[in-house]
């Protein structure tokens, strides 16, 4: 080194191996960092997470204690059927018509609202049924709304690069309280009561409403038009027109319609001699997709993005079929786990091709479709669940979705190429979206 060389500057410590394959796995936490609404929405979205699975499990163990029927449990999911398809598309509609922040921050409100009913019904001497399918009707309305709104609001406060890690990390938040609120929602009902449930739901969304308050506005595009039908079908136009998104609609619908047991699990737990189960058993899906979301770093290292949908709706039949067919509890909670697990892939690439291909003046529509896919399939679902037990009994109605699923999964994926093509990379959609974000980030500079 001459006199004029200037002195050399240490270089980093390498990271060993092992070390470097570890973080390459790690959740990737830039969304977090880079925008503090996105912060807020995540912290929101975990305490409300937690107390919607306190009541999610309250509901259909109230309904069992006082029907005694798996069908009368199983058609919770038939009285929310109608209000999502019209308010979640209604929703998507005002999703892009609205200040999206005012119509999160209202139905939220509301939503607080059916929990104070349910805690008053149930302090009743004697708690009336109705009012459990009402309300459930009414929170499925006002989902409907609201979800749209939260979907597309993510685009606008995350980079176009970070979608698929917020998509990660949205998902573990919701993952978290998916293992603590059933969990701790057994030990609450079993020693303090149901009303306890509902009040912690109550409080879950109190607090979530004052983070909420915090967000920045986010109003509709200049152009917007108002909430109407030819909107809405404009929407289902450019969906259709895009075969590859009609692909992850139908999967998800599939593999939920055959395989989400949920609504039977107080009476799975009975069949297998283990009501203390119960909670576990709700919990065991979400800590295998936790598994996955923690593990997420691999997620924006893949890009056939609709090959990895397919497979992973295909493992969830898989291992539901086998969860139906073991007799053990221990072995049934593994392989729950295990299809939560699948579950998580699929909707990470799911929300992949939806998030980084559908431009932001029909998002909010096109949210409140992809919201029908994978709500409308699980509300199905529990009524096929339920008519399935009632028939025969909860094992049979566990496994024979489980293989249904599979043969359903399968044969989509031979009717769908575009799906099985699909490649973010090189997608023109997304390319085009990639484009117009690079510019409005070099605009905005």
């Amino acid at each position: 080194m001459t006199a004029q060389d200037p002195p050399s500057e240490p270089s980093a410590p390498s990271v060993p191996e092992p070390g470097r394959r570890l973080r390459a796995l790690l959740p990737d936490l830039s969304p977090w960092h880079a925008s503090p609404d996105f912060r807020r929405m995540w912290l929101a979205g975990l305490v409300t997470v937690f107390g919607t699975f306190l009541t999610f499990i309250a509901v259909p163990l109230q309904l069992k204690e006082l029907t005694g029927s798996a069908l009368a449990v199983g058609a919770v999911g038939a009285v929310e059927l109608v209000p999502l398809i019209v308010f979640g598309l209604y929703g998507g509609a005002l999703a892009d018509a609205l200040d999206r922040r005012k119509l999160i921050l209202w139905t939220e409100a509301g939503l607080g609202v059916l929990s104070v009913i349910l805690l008053l019904n149930t302090l009743l001497p004697d708690p009336m049924i109705w009012p459990l399918y009402v309300v459930a009707a009414l929170t499925s309305a006002l989902s409907g709304l609201q979800r749209p709104a939260m979907q597309a609001i993510v685009p606008r406060i995350v980079a176009h690069d970070q979608l698929p890690a917020a998509i990660a990390l949205n998902s573990m938040r919701w993952q978290i309280g998916a293992i603590v609120g059933p969990s701790l929602a057994g030990l609450i009902i079993a020693f303090a009561g149901l009303p306890w449930a509902y009040s912690l739901d109550i409080a879950s969304y109190a607090i979530s409403g004052l983070l909420l308050l915090r967000l920045a506005p986010s109003p509709a595009a200049r152009e917007a038009e108002k909430p109407s039908l030819r909107g809405i079908l404009e929407g289902g136009r450019y969906a259709w027109s895009r075969k590859e998104l009609l692909g992850t609609y139908a999967i998800d619908m599939a593999a939920m319609l055959f395989a989400f047991p949920t609504a039977i699990f107080p009476f799975l737990a009975d069949d297998l001699g283990a009501p203390w189960a119960l909670g576990l058993m709700y919990a065991a899906g979400a800590v295998g997709s936790l598994v996955v979301s923690l593990t997420s770093g691999w997620v924006s290292r893949i890009h056939r993005h609709g090959r990895m949908v397919v497979y992973a709706a295909l493992g969830w039949g898989a291992a539901m079929a086998v969860a139906g067919w073991m007799h053990n509890v221990w072995l049934v909670l593994l392989f729950l786990a295990v299809a939560g697990g699948c579950d998580m892939v699929s909707g990470l690439f799911r929300s992949a091709i939806w998030d980084q291909t559908i431009p932001d003046e029909l998002r909010g529509r096109l949210a409140g479709i992809e919201m029908l896919s994978y709500s409308l399939g699980p509300q199905i679902g529990q009524v096929r669940a339920g008519g399935m037990a009632s028939l025969t009994n909860a094992r049979t109605s566990v496994w024979a979705g489980g293989v249904a699923c599979v043969a359903s999964v399968g044969l989509l994926a031979l009717a769908l190429p575009k799906l099985m093509a699909y490649d973010g990379r090189t997608d023109e959609h997304a390319v085009r979206l990639r484009a117009r974000k690079a510019a409005e980030v070099a605009e905005a500079a």
